[in-house]
């Protein structure tokens, strides 16, 4: 697991901007089952997560349609609520940085780690702003 030095401040390059930090499975069922759109991201201490991953989520909130639940869970940190939103990814394997978008509880988009790493924050904006002008 990362120390919470580490980790803090890339959980609240979210948190502030409006994402509900997951800490508990608990936590992850009751969003995910929530009405609406939700959003999960897999955040991670890596250099994709940094670079495109985390900007390129907020960038995708200025679009006029945006999900309703904005969530995120952290791989190396909160290990169980990590892995109880892994297991509403299905059938993709576990990946970190990742994004999933919910509509009524159920996967309709997903974005893994190979979906990002070597992409632009700007190229994940627009691919998510496709999935919310469609799904939200």
């Amino acid at each position: 697991m990362y120390p919470a030095e580490i980790v803090m401040p890339m959980k609240e390059q979210l948190t502030s901007n409006g994402f509900e930090d997951l800490t508990t499975p608990e936590q992850v069922e009751a969003a995910i089952a929530k009405p609406g759109t939700t959003l999960v991201m897999v955040n991670s201490v890596c250099g994709c997560a940094a670079g495109a991953a985390r900007p390129g989520v907020l960038q995708s909130l200025d679009n006029d349609k945006v999900p309703t639940n904005l969530t995120t869970v952290f791989a190396g940190f909160d290990k169980d609520a990590v892995a109880k939103a892994r297991e509403f990814f299905a059938p993709f394997p576990p990946s970190s940085p990742a994004v999933a978008l919910f509509k009524d509880g159920e996967l309709v988009h997903m974005l893994e780690r190979h979906h990002i790493e070597g992409h632009s924050a700007a190229m994940i904006a627009e691919n998510l702003k496709q999935a919310y002008n469609e799904f939200a």
